[in-house]
């Protein structure tokens, strides 16, 4: 890609998360967006967001695919890997092999290994100091991320960071609680609708997620409120869909 592309990707990655914060944004396909928006433009096969729930604890919430959600979690189970040390010490990792990294992380490395990924960039979510999460992206061939990819990451998860925690109540506070948990909430009900649909539609995961993504851009609705309906039986997008196209 050359640099006048990128650069002028990456101005519109910045248009589209700004255009996404307006009144009652959904936080999840914020993230969502973010990370999409970073794969589509950056040298990066996957990503991961963790965020810490109201009890400081991580949490995954959003991914690009289930190979990504493999390792996140494995991170989660193992209570260690890079990830975690970025939201830990607040600062990014940047490692060009993850083979090398196993003594460090055995668990994380193994796991990142058997999904194909072979370098990773995590860099922080932070607000003045306030460290929330971290944004990890998973590449499939050795080699660190250029510095100049790297600062549009940070940028882009500034950007984010600034959208989950905008000040919209007078207690900030208040608002990250209420903001993460029903991220993280939110992020139960889709993996539960991402089920139905798997089993309903035979789909794989990553298309059950498209298929909800979909239909609540279609109609204009909250991804979280389209999983709820999904979950609870009173929405059949599926359906939808095939009468819509048919």
């Amino acid at each position: 890609m050359s640099e006048t592309t990128r650069e002028v990707r990456l101005s519109e990655a910045f248009v589209k998360l700004s255009d996404t914060l307006v009144a009652d944004y959904d936080v999840v396909d914020l993230l969502h967006m973010l990370m999409q928006e970073c794969i589509s433009i950056l040298d990066t096969q996957a990503g991961g967001i963790l965020l810490a729930n109201r009890f400081g604890s991580l949490e995954l919430v959003a991914s690009t695919s289930e190979r990504a959600d493999l390792v996140e979690v494995m991170q989660l189970a193992a209570g260690s890997g890079p990830c975690i040390d970025c939201f830990t010490s607040g600062t990014p990792n940047n490692i060009a092999d993850i083979s090398e990294s196993a003594a460090t992380w055995p668990e994380f490395a193994a796991a990142a290994l058997s999904q194909g990924f072979r370098s990773l960039y995590t860099t922080p979510l932070r607000l003045r100091g306030n460290v929330i999460g971290a944004l990890n992206l998973f590449g499939t061939e050795i080699g660190a991320l250029n510095e100049a990819d790297a600062a549009a990451v940070r940028a882009l998860a500034a950007v984010a960071t600034i959208g989950v925690l905008q000040a919209r109540l007078v207690n900030e506070k208040t608002l990250l609680a209420e903001q993460l948990q029903h991220a993280l909430d939110s992020r139960i009900l889709i993996e539960q609708a991402k089920g139905v649909l798997s089993e309903i539609g035979n789909l794989d995961m990553d298309a059950a997620f498209d298929a909800l993504r979909g239909y609540a851009r279609d109609h204009n609705l909250a991804l979280r409120t389209v999983a709820e309906n999904v979950v609870d039986r009173s929405l059949d997008i599926l359906s939808t869909q095939r009468t819509s196209t048919g």
